[in-house]
């Protein structure tokens, strides 16, 4: 998911880079042919003395007005350049943080079920030590989910021994589940 994230900022950048450039080639392109069009208009007025300064000087207005305003068009996307530059620094910055989280977070797992894989082991041991009568009566006072799981655990000798002594309905359902998973 974070991957998909930093794909999509990635994504997200490159596009409005490649429409600041397509938008700035046709804003370019339409400049110039208003230049060709004032051209041929300063041409026709060049045959007009008098009208000839005031519409150069009308068309010189025309075009510095257009400068500006793409000079303040460039200026307000290098701006949102730069914004979506720092967002995508943010969230390259979040997303290592969550890497981290991830990484303490499984470790932290992994080193608790260590734990209680541990604790399982030293139970189970404890139990083959007690007599069958003792350790029958011990897990029948457990949850019936927590005794197959233990008997699942146990070797077949043991679970042999014990069968006696547990509630025999549990048992028979231990058994199915055992002749259903094979």
């Amino acid at each position: 998911m974070i991957k998909k994230k930093n794909i999509l900022s990635a994504f997200i950048v490159c596009g409005i880079i490649a429409f600041a450039s397509y938008w700035l080639t046709a804003v370019s392109d339409s400049s110039a042919a208003q230049d060709d069009a004032a051209a041929k208009e300063s041409s026709i007025m060049g045959q007009q003395p008098g009208n000839a300064t005031r519409a150069a000087r009308e068309e010189k207005a025309l075009q510095d007005a257009r400068r500006q305003q793409l000079a303040e068009k460039e200026a307000a996307l290098a701006a949102k350049e730069q914004e979506l530059k720092k967002m995508s620094d943010k969230i390259e910055a979040q997303v290592k943080a969550l890497e981290e989280s991830k990484k303490r977070l499984d470790e932290s797992l992994k080193q608790k079920n260590k734990a209680l894989d541990e604790k399982r082991k030293r139970m189970l041991t404890l139990l083959k030590k007690m007599r069958p009568e003792q350790a029958g009566q011990f897990l029948s006072k457990m949850e019936e989910v927590s005794i197959i799981s233990i008997l699942n655990d146990l070797d077949n000798k043991m679970v042999l021994k014990l069968i006696p002594y547990l509630n025999q309905p549990m048992v028979l359902k231990w058994i199915k589940d055992n002749l259903n998973n094979k």
